[in-house]
């Protein structure tokens, strides 16, 4: 069991066991009360009941038929045990075996001599007292010893009942705080295991899908989420390192010359220019994308037509496109309508119809459609180009992700990386496939009625 006073599982676990047993006594003391007044009034209503008839038989048949009535119960085996007095107007017992005190009137306990059990034995008794009318008081009483022995009998019932209850339950806590333990261990020995190091270490999940494999899943969920982080950490900072090599190197090299030949100094200083405007664009989209899956643009969110910002982008990027040597067409459904940033989608969007026209040969058919699918606006941008391998197409939404047919065009490898976080940020997600020929790059966000209606 370990140190149990410091296991709050136990502690959890006995608590409870405390609280039945507890109601188990609260229970047995309400039982026990409710059988002693039910004895209490059935004695009470036996001597009640035996006190009237003698006095009935006292006026009908006179003092002499009822003295001998008295003799007669006394001479009787009563299971009830009953004993009579008959008491004159100075307290001098006159008939009966009841030794006794003069009694009040009606119902009262009394202490009585029982020589049946000794010449000395003082026992109690309950009574009832009667005046007969000619200044003599009858009495009427019965050993307390039969309530007693109800209440014996209920307090060991109740006894056994709660030392079984005590035990049952001290069994039970035992059981349940080493269940409750193991279950916590089990979560605590994964998280020692990812704490040591261990990044792909998980909590474990069992079959019956319990609170305990729900708050499991959740952990899961959420390391699932870190190692991805991570990852994307050090892709990021390697690819960094990787993508700002080149233009330092040239930019080191630009500056050499320039130092070597002063006649070309302008010249060198504003290609130096060029390529700083390069790294600093670079550290721009980085923040960009940092800045959307951080989420902070939440709170800036507002309906969306996104019929009118697909129509708009449609007409700015026609002519560049057409310009570019490739064919470009639109088909926009009215009064569609999305709750996010518009400055973001509008960026997200520009990014794939930038990423169609920048890696697509001069001929290619560039395609922006804005339509609803079930709960969902979608925008897609479609081109008939020479595509992305299958086995890519999960992975170029990765930071600095570029194919190799792409390395020697412009760019960073952040603009799908950028979409994907637009999308998952308004809720939505960003599907790549293969439109054969070419690539359909489509954002889902969640559609929404319009809010002018």
């Amino acid at each position: 069991m370990g140190n149990w006073r410091s296991s709050t599982a136990y502690r959890i676990a006995f608590a409870y066991s405390a609280a039945v047993a507890l109601g188990v006594i609260l229970l047995g003391a309400a039982i026990f009360w409710a059988m002693h007044a039910a004895f209490t009034r059935q004695l009470d209503g036996i001597i009640m009941g035996e006190a009237q008839g003698l006095v009935t038989e006292y006026r009908m048949e006179g003092r002499t038929a009822f003295l001998e009535a008295i003799k007669e119960r006394e001479a009787s085996k009563s299971s009830t045990n009953l004993y009579y007095a008959l008491f004159r107007s100075d307290g001098h017992r006159i008939a009966g075996n009841l030794q006794t005190s003069w009694p009040p009137l009606g119902r009262h306990d009394i202490k009585f001599l029982d020589v049946a059990e000794g010449p000395n034995d003082i026992d109690e008794a309950r009574s009832f007292a009667v005046d007969l009318g000619s200044g003599e008081r009858l009495v009427v009483a019965a050993d307390r010893e039969w309530i007693e022995q109800g209440d014996e009998t209920v307090l060991t019932v109740f006894g056994v009942g709660l030392a079984a209850a005590i035990v049952i339950g001290g069994i039970g806590a035992v059981a349940f705080g080493s269940y409750l333990r193991s279950r916590l261990r089990s979560i605590s020995a994964g998280a020692e295991a990812i704490i040591a190091g261990d990044l792909r270490e998980r909590m474990p999940v069992g079959p019956r899908g319990d609170e305990f494999d729900q708050v499991a899943m959740t952990l899961n969920r959420m390391l699932d989420r870190i190692e991805g982080l991570l990852e994307n950490l050090r892709q990021v900072s390697s690819d960094i390192a990787h993508d700002l090599r080149t233009p330092l190197t040239r930019l080191r090299n630009a500056l050499e010359r320039g130092l070597s030949d002063r006649d070309q100094s302008a010249t060198v200083i504003e290609d130096a220019l060029n390529r700083v405007d390069d790294v600093l664009s670079l550290f721009a989209a980085i923040l960009r994308v940092a800045e959307v899956e951080s989420g902070e643009t939440r709170r800036f969110f507002a309906p969306v037509d996104l019929s009118a910002l697909a129509l708009e982008l449609a007409e700015s990027y026609a002519p560049a496109i057409q310009d570019g040597g490739r064919a470009f067409t639109s088909s926009i459904k009215p009064n569609l309508h999305v709750l996010g940033d518009a400055e973001l989608i509008s960026q997200a969007a520009i990014n794939l119809i930038e990423n169609a026209q920048r890696h697509t040969p001069s001929g290619t058919s560039i395609r922006l459609t804005a339509a609803s699918s079930g709960k969902f606006a979608t925008l897609e941008v479609v081109d008939n180009g020479p595509g992305v391998p299958n086995a890519e197409l999960g992975r170029i939404t990765k930071r600095f992700t570029r194919l190799e047919a792409s390395r020697n065009t412009s760019g960073h490898g952040l603009g799908l990386s950028l979409a994907d976080a637009v999308a998952k940020i308004h809720g939505g997600k960003l599907v790549l496939k293969d439109a054969a020929p070419g690539l359909a790059a489509t954002i889902k966000l969640p559609f929404v009625p319009n809010p002018s209606k």
